[in-house]
Protein backbone atom coordinates (compact mmCIF):
# COMPACT_ATOMS: atom_id res chain seq x y z
CA UNK A 1 0.00 0.00 0.00
CA UNK A 2 0.90 3.26 -1.05
CA UNK A 3 0.10 6.17 1.83
CA UNK A 4 -0.52 9.64 0.32
CA UNK A 5 -0.49 12.51 2.73
CA UNK A 6 -2.49 15.47 0.83
CA UNK A 7 -1.54 18.96 1.95
CA UNK A 8 -4.41 20.38 0.21
CA UNK A 9 -3.48 21.08 -3.81
CA UNK A 10 -5.10 20.12 -6.77
CA UNK A 11 -2.34 18.00 -7.45
CA UNK A 12 -2.73 15.81 -5.34
CA UNK A 13 -5.08 13.37 -7.07
CA UNK A 14 -3.43 13.62 -10.02
CA UNK A 15 -0.58 12.06 -8.77
CA UNK A 16 -2.79 9.69 -6.65
CA UNK A 17 -3.79 8.10 -10.26
CA UNK A 18 -0.29 7.78 -11.33
CA UNK A 19 0.44 5.90 -7.89
CA UNK A 20 -2.66 3.87 -8.16
CA UNK A 21 -0.90 2.35 -11.28
CA UNK A 22 1.42 0.52 -8.94
CA UNK A 23 -0.31 -0.22 -5.65
CA UNK A 24 -3.24 0.16 -3.46
CA UNK A 25 -3.47 4.36 -2.41
CA UNK A 26 -4.59 5.57 0.64
CA UNK A 27 -5.19 9.34 0.84
CA UNK A 28 -5.25 11.49 4.43
CA UNK A 29 -5.07 15.30 4.83
CA UNK A 30 -2.08 16.12 6.53
CA UNK A 31 -3.45 17.17 9.61
CA UNK A 32 -5.42 13.90 9.81
CA UNK A 33 -2.24 11.61 9.69
CA UNK A 34 -3.42 7.72 10.42
CA UNK A 35 -0.83 5.71 12.15
CA UNK A 36 -2.24 2.68 11.13
CA UNK A 37 -1.91 3.51 7.47
CA UNK A 38 1.76 4.48 7.93
CA UNK A 39 2.50 0.96 9.42
CA UNK A 40 0.90 -0.76 6.65
CA UNK A 41 2.29 1.30 3.89
CA UNK A 42 5.85 0.53 1.85
CA UNK A 43 5.65 3.62 0.67
CA UNK A 44 4.66 6.95 2.39
CA UNK A 45 4.33 10.27 -0.07
CA UNK A 46 4.12 13.53 0.61
CA UNK A 47 2.03 15.48 -1.67
CA UNK A 48 2.38 18.67 -3.48
CA UNK A 49 0.95 21.96 -1.75
CA UNK A 50 0.93 25.48 -0.95
CA UNK A 51 3.26 27.69 0.84
CA UNK A 52 6.32 27.07 2.94
CA UNK A 53 7.09 23.86 4.30
CA UNK A 54 7.85 25.19 7.57
CA UNK A 55 3.80 26.20 7.75
CA UNK A 56 3.54 21.61 8.16
CA UNK A 57 4.94 20.82 11.48
CA UNK A 58 2.84 17.72 11.32
CA UNK A 59 4.55 16.39 8.10
CA UNK A 60 7.65 17.44 9.11
CA UNK A 61 7.40 15.45 12.77
CA UNK A 62 6.06 12.50 10.45
CA UNK A 63 9.08 12.53 8.70
CA UNK A 64 11.49 12.72 11.29
CA UNK A 65 9.71 9.91 12.67
CA UNK A 66 9.67 7.87 9.82
CA UNK A 67 12.73 8.69 7.78
CA UNK A 68 14.49 5.45 9.51
CA UNK A 69 11.91 2.53 8.67
CA UNK A 70 9.27 3.82 5.82
CA UNK A 71 10.39 4.73 2.21
CA UNK A 72 9.59 8.27 1.68
CA UNK A 73 8.67 10.28 -1.52
CA UNK A 74 7.97 14.16 -1.85
CA UNK A 75 6.66 15.68 -4.79
CA UNK A 76 7.35 19.84 -5.12
CA UNK A 77 6.17 20.52 -1.59
CA UNK A 78 6.83 17.32 -0.40
CA UNK A 79 10.69 17.79 -1.69
CA UNK A 80 10.68 21.18 0.30
CA UNK A 81 9.54 19.25 3.15
CA UNK A 82 12.09 16.49 3.45
CA UNK A 83 14.86 19.75 2.71
CA UNK A 84 13.42 21.87 5.33
CA UNK A 85 13.71 19.08 8.07
CA UNK A 86 17.08 18.22 6.99
CA UNK A 87 17.69 21.70 7.82
CA UNK A 88 17.92 23.33 4.99
CA UNK A 89 16.57 27.07 4.22
CA UNK A 90 13.84 27.20 1.11
CA UNK A 91 13.54 30.56 -0.31
CA UNK A 92 11.56 32.26 -3.30
CA UNK A 93 12.78 31.71 -6.75
CA UNK A 94 13.29 34.98 -8.51
CA UNK A 95 10.50 33.81 -10.90
CA UNK A 96 7.04 31.66 -10.07
CA UNK A 97 7.13 28.50 -12.50
CA UNK A 98 3.69 27.58 -12.57
CA UNK A 99 2.98 24.87 -15.86
CA UNK A 100 6.55 25.90 -16.69
CA UNK A 101 8.96 22.78 -18.67
CA UNK A 102 12.47 22.25 -18.36
CA UNK A 103 14.90 19.66 -18.28
CA UNK A 104 16.68 18.45 -15.44
CA UNK A 105 19.55 16.23 -15.92
CA UNK A 106 20.50 13.12 -13.94
CA UNK A 107 24.27 13.93 -11.96
CA UNK A 108 26.64 11.45 -10.89
CA UNK A 109 25.11 11.69 -7.08
CA UNK A 110 22.06 9.44 -8.32
CA UNK A 111 22.20 5.58 -7.18
CA UNK A 112 19.00 5.07 -9.05
CA UNK A 113 18.61 7.40 -12.32
CA UNK A 114 21.85 7.27 -14.96
CA UNK A 115 24.38 9.72 -15.10
CA UNK A 116 23.62 12.71 -17.52
CA UNK A 117 20.49 11.43 -18.37
CA UNK A 118 18.27 14.32 -19.07
CA UNK A 119 14.11 14.42 -18.62
CA UNK A 120 11.47 17.24 -19.74
CA UNK A 121 9.48 17.70 -16.39
CA UNK A 122 6.89 20.42 -15.43
CA UNK A 123 7.10 22.85 -12.59
CA UNK A 124 4.55 24.19 -10.27
CA UNK A 125 6.70 25.97 -7.51
CA UNK A 126 7.88 29.41 -6.13
CA UNK A 127 10.07 28.20 -3.82
CA UNK A 128 13.92 26.71 -4.03
CA UNK A 129 16.39 25.18 -2.11
CA UNK A 130 18.89 27.60 -0.87
CA UNK A 131 22.62 26.58 -1.70
CA UNK A 132 24.92 25.75 -1.36
CA UNK A 133 23.31 22.66 0.92
CA UNK A 134 25.34 20.27 2.87
CA UNK A 135 24.46 16.60 4.08
CA UNK A 136 25.54 13.26 5.14
CA UNK A 137 21.66 12.40 4.94
CA UNK A 138 20.57 13.42 1.13
CA UNK A 139 22.15 13.62 -2.04
CA UNK A 140 20.89 16.05 -4.71
CA UNK A 141 20.53 14.43 -7.93
CA UNK A 142 19.06 16.42 -10.44
CA UNK A 143 19.23 19.69 -11.29
CA UNK A 144 17.39 22.30 -13.80
CA UNK A 145 19.18 22.79 -16.99
CA UNK A 146 18.58 26.24 -17.27
CA UNK A 147 19.80 27.63 -13.76
CA UNK A 148 21.42 24.32 -11.62
CA UNK A 149 18.12 24.42 -9.20
CA UNK A 150 18.15 21.34 -7.40
CA UNK A 151 15.11 19.13 -8.84
CA UNK A 152 15.53 16.50 -7.21
CA UNK A 153 16.90 14.20 -4.13
CA UNK A 154 17.69 11.01 -2.96
CA UNK A 155 19.20 9.05 -0.23
CA UNK A 156 18.99 5.24 -1.06
CA UNK A 157 20.68 4.12 1.84
CA UNK A 158 17.30 5.45 4.14
CA UNK A 159 14.68 5.43 0.72
CA UNK A 160 14.42 8.67 0.75
CA UNK A 161 13.17 10.43 -2.36
CA UNK A 162 12.16 13.72 -3.76
CA UNK A 163 10.85 15.79 -6.77
CA UNK A 164 10.80 19.36 -7.07
CA UNK A 165 8.99 19.17 -10.59
CA UNK A 166 5.69 17.16 -11.11
CA UNK A 167 6.06 13.38 -12.09
CA UNK A 168 2.08 13.75 -12.18
CA UNK A 169 1.78 16.31 -14.88
CA UNK A 170 1.59 15.61 -18.24
CA UNK A 171 4.01 17.77 -19.62
CA UNK A 172 6.80 14.96 -17.42
CA UNK A 173 7.49 13.15 -20.58
CA UNK A 174 8.61 10.23 -18.52
CA UNK A 175 6.34 10.56 -15.22
CA UNK A 176 5.60 7.10 -15.05
CA UNK A 177 9.50 5.80 -15.39
CA UNK A 178 10.16 8.41 -12.58
CA UNK A 179 7.52 6.84 -10.12
CA UNK A 180 8.41 3.53 -10.75
CA UNK A 181 12.13 3.63 -10.22
CA UNK A 182 11.42 4.98 -6.92
CA UNK A 183 8.94 2.58 -5.98
CA UNK A 184 10.76 -0.58 -6.96
CA UNK A 185 14.17 0.53 -5.59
Amino acid sequence: MIYVIDHNDSFTFNLVHLLALYDDVVVSNYKKIDKSYIKKSHLVVFSPGPGHPKNYTETISLYKSIKNNKKILGVCLGFQIILYSEKAKIIPKKYIQHGYKSNVKVNNLSLIFKNNTTFSVANYNSLKLLEPFKSEEINITMRDTENNIAMALENINKNIFGFQFHPDSFLTKKGKFLVQKIIFT
